[in-house]
């Protein structure tokens, strides 16, 4: 079986959990930016909870399938249509062949998650069929979809229904994204990082795989000191440092910007913090000018975040008599 693309939308590549464990060799984990919706796009059409899916960011693709197939879209609200006809997010539908997939206009939210039974079959790169696009590496040929692609699918199992509302998560508004303090948080005064909190923020137009920026906060104040040899001359530079998953750099003292999937495994930023796993799924979702406040937690709370997070899955499967 293959999926036909006809048309990609803005941007869709496909892409899975990721491909852990090469970061200090600077290839970046990659793999979906919200993986509660790539899990549950899975779940629902039989798949296992890491199989490749389409990620579809702010539009929709149009796409033809050649044979029979369970198809379920999560994440944001993209609305499907089946030949032209609503169908409802996740939930389960099937497809028979020559049937197209489309959707409506972005309702909220930033990305879609388009699961297949069988899951998309491209080649395995690095333990991973993500795409790197930087690097050209894995997905399809190493870059995003473009018109006339075909894409090969795995054999398929069974749809399992649909999630309602309330197992989902999306962000708020103002999003909440929980942070711990990082190792440079002494280089700011006690009152930048209290203003830090305080502030809302906004995602500027500079958001994307690699990492959100965000607006419209007070510029950082730094604690003076002799900037030490190849830091550079600006406070918010440091000699050189790995930078965590997550973490936020803020150049300049400026802009925070929380580095994602697709991000860089070092530089000379100094990180004021990093935002908790449990809410890196919540930053994808995030599109430009959405409001986000960052909110400081304990290592405590941060691993009962991650237990939480992983109860929502829990939960989900339960739903779906996995």
């Amino acid at each position: 079986m293959a999926v036909k693309v006809i048309s990609p939308g803005l941007s869709a590549t496909v892409q899975d959990l990721g491909r852990p464990g090469y970061y200090h060799l600077g290839i970046p984990l990659s793999g979906g930016m919200d993986r509660f919706a790539l899990r549950v796009a899975n779940m629902l059409v039989g798949n296992d909870e890491g199989a490749a899916v389409l990620e579809a960011v702010f539009m929709g693709p149009e796409l033809e399938f050649t044979t029979p197939a369970t198809v379920a879209v999560t994440g944001g609200d993209l609305p499907p249509k089946l030949n032209g006809e609503d169908c409802a997010g996740w939930e389960a539908f099937p497809v028979k062949a020559g049937d197209r997939l489309s959707f409506g206009f972005l309702k909220s939210g930033a990305r879609a998650y388009i699961a297949v039974s069988g899951g998309i079959d491209v080649p395995v790169k690095l333990g991973s069929r993500s795409t790197y696009t930087l690097g050209a590496l894995g997905g399809h040929e190493g870059r995003a979809l473009k018109a006339g692609d075909e894409l090969a699918v795995g054999a398929g199992g069974a749809g399992k229904g649909s999630v309602p509302e309330n197992l989902r998560r999306l962000p708020g508004n103002p999003a909440e994204l929980r942070m711990l303090p990082g190792l440079y948080w002494h280089r700011i005064t006690a009152e930048a990082g209290k203003r830090f909190f305080a502030d809302t923020w906004k995602v500027a137009p500079e958001a994307d795989r690699i990492g959100y920026r965000f607006k419209g906060g007070t510029a950082l104040d730094f604690v003076p000191r002799e900037q030490p040899f190849g830091a550079g001359s600006n406070p918010s530079n440091i000699v050189d440092a790995c930078y965590p998953y997550g973490s936020i750099q803020v150049p300049g003292g400026t802009e925070p910007i929380v580095l994602h999937r697709d991000a860089v495994s070092g530089g000379g930023y100094m990180m004021v913090g990093c935002v908790i796993s449990a809410d890196m799924d919540l930053i994808g979702q995030l599109q430009p000018h959405s409001p986000a406040r960052f909110v400081e937690v304990t290592m405590d709370q941060a691993l009962a975040a991650r237990h939480d997070r992983q109860a929502a899955l829990a939960r989900v499967r339960a739903h779906l008599g996995l």
